[in-house]
């Protein structure tokens, strides 16, 4: 990477791989994001065995953490505008420890929800601050590369937590038995996180905060102190840029989402409205969160259905690798467009499959000949979002507003983001008792076409753009 960085003759002077330890650093944010989600999927069976919850109760022990996360992404954007993208990067980095410590010792779902609550004020937080951060100190260039590492880390989040629900629950012979201490495999599930959120914490006291925040706060001296170890010599012409970038007359508000000629919101928020919203109507992260409730309701046995998680995960990694190496080439528009075209396909079929599920005598499904091709197709189903959807919303999000709406542009697509989320997540228990797996998938298929539709139209490309001609 370093050499075909410092070979652009524009980017001769780049400090290649301090950018490279900052995005690193950066992403430890992504991985317990993913983390965090992840590891609610083995602990299902214990929360309904230790709060006594059914459904629809715990369609909410699961998914009270994206209540928090459409809060703190709001509210992450416009705290980052006031106080800066690290300040609130080390903030989240001491709600992850929190969350992981007291999930693990909640005696009661009131209890669990608050420390989940808080962990999603992490999380939500951490992934709109990552991408932006990450953005704001990449060249042009690389941008979609390095902050598609965000997505990279978020899925090894997820592959780790499924891999640490895995082996905890075969230790212990199932996520509800006791473990170390006489705590349950599951409460050990979530004190897992406490060790990738204390190097988080760590790692974030040696990286600067973003020039683009210093120079709103007119810090110009800190500003070009930073883009000098960023960019070398391209450090002044760098800051000049930034500053014409910035209105004259105002520091960035919530109000500069406006369009001050119609009154209306910006077309450019309407399209980061979009793509949250279609990020999750997909219904990717049903088999994040519920991928071992999924695979143990057609026939699995618990142990199966976790290792199934794991080659899930496996999958996604690569995914997002492919998506890595390609996204800065190709561009971000043709990805969105093409896996969108393989997710409504592989859940198209997914949704047939569990058609033709057969019920036995004790109500248990069963899909026969069915779950092979199920299987491939709901792993081709996570594949097609990774190198997408996954990766590619986060990075244009990151990206595409201009320097003086990017903080506000992220809380309102990241309150977005997250709410859909909740959504999906917490309706999915009760559609699968409603309209079963199938209507479920058939759904999310429904939203995959519309996803196609709308990229074609309304998305435009972001490839090479540097962030002070981003238009609005």
């Amino acid at each position: 990477m370093d050499t075909t960085l410092t070979n652009d003759t524009s980017s001769e002077s780049t400090n290649t791989g301090f950018i490279l330890f900052i995005t690193i650093v950066a992403t430890i944010g992504g991985f317990l994001f993913g983390f965090d989600s992840g590891v609610i999927n083995g602990t299902v069976d214990g929360l309904q065995t230790a709060f006594n919850s059914e459904s629809v109760g715990t369609g909410f022990n699961v998914s009270s953490m994206l209540l928090g996360c459409a809060v703190g992404a709001f509210f992450a954007g416009r705290l980052a505008d006031q106080y800066g993208r690290k300040s609130l990067l080390l903030v989240a980095a001491i709600f992850f420890l929190v969350s992981a410590w007291g999930s693990g010792v909640a005696t009661n779902s009131v209890e669990f929800v608050l420390y989940r609550i808080i962990g999603g004020l992490a999380v939500g937080a951490a992934s709109v601050m990552a991408p932006a951060y990450i953005a704001e100190v990449s060249p042009a260039k690389y941008r979609g590369m390095l902050a598609s590492i965000q997505q990279i880390a978020i899925i090894g989040g997820l592959f780790t937590a499924f891999l640490s629900n895995y082996f905890l629950a075969d230790i212990a012979s199932g996520s509800t038995q006791k473990l170390w201490l006489d705590f349950e495999a599951w409460r050990w599930m979530f004190w897992m996180e406490l060790v990738p959120a204390s190097l988080f914490f760590i790692m974030l006291l040696f990286i600067p905060e973003s020039p683009r925040f210093l120079v709103v706060k007119q810090k110009t001296g800190a500003a070009s102190s930073v883009l000098s170890k960023l960019y070398g010599q391209q450090a002044q012409h760098k800051l000049t840029e930034i500053e014409a970038s910035l209105s004259d007359d105002h520091k960035p508000q919530l109000k500069d989402l406006i369009d001050k000629s119609s009154g209306k919101l910006k077309s450019i928020v309407w399209i980061g409205i979009g793509l949250a919203a279609l990020q999750q109507l997909v219904g990717i992260n049903v088999v994040f969160y519920y991928g071992a409730v999924l695979w143990q309701a057609v026939g699995f046995s618990e142990s199966d259905a976790l290792l199934i998680n794991v080659i899930s995960g496996a999958i996604s990694i690569a995914a997002c690798i492919v998506a890595l190496a390609v996204i800065d080439k190709v561009g971000r528009k043709p990805l969105l467009k093409w896996g969108s075209i393989g997710m409504t396909v592989t859940l198209a079929v997914v949704a047939i499959a569990f058609l033709n599920a057969e019920q036995s005598v004790d109500g248990k499904l069963s899909l026969n000949e069915w779950g092979p091709i199920a299987l491939i197709a709901a792993n081709l189903y996570v594949f097609c979002f990774n190198f997408s959807w996954g990766p590619v919303m986060w990075v244009m999000l990151g990206e595409m507003f201009p320097n003086q709406i990017r903080g506000s542009g992220l809380a309102v697509s990241g309150l977005v983001q997250w709410s859909t989320n909740f959504l999906i997540t917490w309706s999915f228990p009760m559609l699968l008792a409603g309209i079963g797996l199938s209507g479920a998938y058939g759904l999310y298929a429904l939203f995959s076409l519309l996803s196609i539709v709308f990229v074609i139209r309304y998305v435009y490309e972001t490839r090479g753009v540097e962030l002070e001609d981003m238009k609005g």
